[in-house]
């Protein structure tokens, strides 16, 4: 049971609720606005915005998973996708000219651009999975071993 103190507990928390912030922040007020004015509106753009508390909530739960030896390799690889696919959308987004509004936001590179952001935003939610199993597991109690007598 190494690495199951507190600071791990917390840190693994912390870290979770902050990945989940920009995927559930969209839903939420989308669900606020329909409710408030009956027209939905959704901002799919808002992870995006949001990459702030995905950075450091993602190495706050990466810090956790190397404390507690577990979900290194989900959170790790999860966060790797995630910073690449976010960097990937916003430079092929102004090589092509979408970020400027040179190029239309139709055809070919708004679908890959688009694609790459979607990419962004499936890792941070297997990122935020694995985040939920770690603290699941921090928090299993321990079973005792059984010995014959």
């Amino acid at each position: 049971m190494r690495g199951h103190t507190g600071l791990t507990k917390g840190l693994a928390i912390v870290g979770t609720v902050l990945i989940w912030i920009p995927i559930l922040a969209p839903i939420l007020f989308t669900l606020l606005y329909l409710l408030t004015h009956g027209v939905f509106r959704f901002d799919y753009l808002m992870p995006a915005e949001l990459a702030l508390l995905v950075v450091v909530g993602g190495a706050l739960l990466f810090w956790a998973a190397q404390r507690a030896g577990s979900q290194r390799w989900l959170i790790g690889a999860g966060l790797g996708v995630a910073a690449a696919g976010l960097v990937l959308s916003q430079a092929l987004a102004v090589v092509s000219g979408l970020a400027s509004g040179e190029r239309e936001a139709t055809g070919f590179w708004f679908v890959l651009v688009l694609s790459l952001l979607i990419l962004y935003i499936l890792a941070v939610i297997v990122t935020g999975v694995g985040g939920l199993v770690l603290v699941r597991e921090l928090y299993r109690p321990v079973q005792p071993l059984n010995h014959p007598a």
